[in-house]
């Protein structure tokens, strides 16, 4: 009988344990991060067809996970530029090392060929 209270206890105590360390775990993860691109694009065929494919790959290799990508834009207030772009980071530190990569930095000198970048990160609401 007290084999079965010491394994019930032993079993209780390893949950609770668990349920702690996951809560503080949870408690420590970083926010995420948004990159937003706003691209006023002069040549679109050499943008697409040289720039995007490049700069897909390499912040796909960063971690990016694609929000938006050059959809419809609708100005609510201001001149929208031509092409928008967000992607979402696990961190804020990951998207700076995403756009600072050498892939990316290769990409883009390209991209400016073809338009003007104004791209900046913000740090998300932690989860």
């Amino acid at each position: 009988m007290k084999t079965h209270y010491t394994v019930a206890l032993a079993m209780l105590t390893g949950i609770a344990i668990g349920a702690v360390a996951m809560q503080g775990l949870h408690a420590q993860a970083k926010p995420p991060a948004f990159v937003v691109a706003e691209v006023d694009v002069t040549n679109p065929d050499g943008f697409t067809k040289e720039y995007v494919p490049l700069a897909v790959k390499a912040l796909g290799a960063a971690g990016s996970n694609p929000l938006a990508r050059g959809g419809k834009v609708v100005a609510i207030s201001g001149a929208p530029p031509k092409r928008i772009v967000i992607n979402r980071f696990d961190s804020l530190d990951q998207a700076v090392a995403a756009y600072n990569s050498p892939a990316y930095k290769e990409a883009r000198a390209i991209g400016e060929k073809y338009g003007t970048f104004r791209t900046f990160a913000v740090e998300g609401l932690a989860p």
